[in-house]
């Protein structure tokens, strides 16, 4: 389904015939640069898991991880510190973007803590359940090497088919700063 489109699924699946590790894709334009990408395993009671990649864009560096975190919430926290960490292995001194269903209720409580002051969080709006969105589980998590220029919930019949959450999208610009240049 991608053949006919401007995006591509980067690397990250552990199985064959797969685009993501569970639930997880990482869809990027096809004239982004990618240095690595992968699958994360994450501390579990339940079957969950991230992807990452770092990106080459305009000479920057980008780190992106996607993810779908415990829903009992016994994990939650430690999942995030393993999200960080492996992206502090791959060198942390750039932006960085943490994405997906956090499945956490509030917005700055529980696991959402282990971020700290490096990290803004946004939650465009209620995206669960996608029929009749009551709550914000999913979240665009960033460094704050990045402005918000906008961010939304996607509303369509053919998403609310799709899944039981709604899509989630931000559109983020990096400002000219020493580090780097200016990136959109």
């Amino acid at each position: 389904m991608l053949d006919d489109t401007s995006w591509h699924a980067l690397p990250v699946a552990k199985r064959r015939r797969s685009l993501g590790w569970h639930g997880n894709a990482l869809l990027v334009r096809r004239n982004f640069d990618f240095a690595l990408a992968g699958a994360l395993d994450l501390p579990v009671l339940e079957p969950r898991g991230a992807v990452f990649c770092e990106l080459h864009l305009g000479g920057q560096r980008i780190q992106v991880a996607g993810s779908h975190l415990d829903i009992s919430g016994f994990r939650r926290s430690d999942q995030v510190r393993a999200i960080i960490a492996a992206l502090d292995r791959m060198g942390g001194d750039c932006p960085r973007i943490v994405m997906g269903d956090f499945n956490n209720w509030g917005r700055n409580n529980g696991a959402m803590r282990q971020f700290g002051r490096d990290w803004l969080i946004c939650a465009p709006g209620a995206s669960f359940p996608s029929r009749r969105p009551i709550a914000r589980l999913d979240r665009i998590v960033h460094s704050r090497d990045w402005d918000v220029l906008a961010a939304e919930v996607h509303h369509s019949r053919l998403a609310a088919q799709a899944s039981d959450h709604l899509p989630v999208w931000a559109r983020l610009r990096l400002p000219r700063h020493p580090r780097n240049q200016s990136s959109e």
